[in-house]
């Protein structure tokens, strides 16, 4: 698994549209609820006639968290839900899952932090079970 300062991600051995299903079942076994789907490719192809290999953005939640954060810091919701994407690229396909962590980092508030670490952990769990 690689790690940015934002973000998890790794490559998966499945084609892009079994690593979508695989993502979102797994998320699903971590009690994650999917709120949004974007196909990037399909949108950048209408809106600017771009071409682009398979994008996607799974905008994912896991509600007794999210209630949690919203309690701490009403406005937590600029930085919510977690944003997980799969995208293929020269022939790879890879998934990557936002940093949890970011939301305590950036509002600065220390009760975010055990939300935002109990989000991380489930978060890992969902992509290191994804083959």
């Amino acid at each position: 698994m690689d790690t940015t300062n934002y973000g998890f991600s790794r490559v998966v051995t499945l084609s892009f549209t079994e690593a979508v299903t695989a993502v979102k079942a797994a998320l699903a076994k971590e009690g994650f609820g999917q709120l949004t789907e974007i196909d990037v490719q399909a949108k950048l192809k209408e809106k600017v006639g771009a071409d682009m290999e398979p994008y996607v953005i799974l905008g994912m939640c896991k509600p007794q968290l999210a209630h949690q954060a919203l309690l701490i810091e009403t406005e937590i919701g600029l930085l919510l839900p977690c944003n997980v994407i799969v995208y293929e690229k020269g022939g790879s396909v890879h998934v990557a899952a936002q940093k949890p962590s970011l939301m305590s980092q950036v509002v600065g508030k220390e009760a975010l932090k055990a939300v935002a670490d109990e989000a991380e952990k489930h978060i890992l769990a969902a992509l290191d079970s994804i083959t």
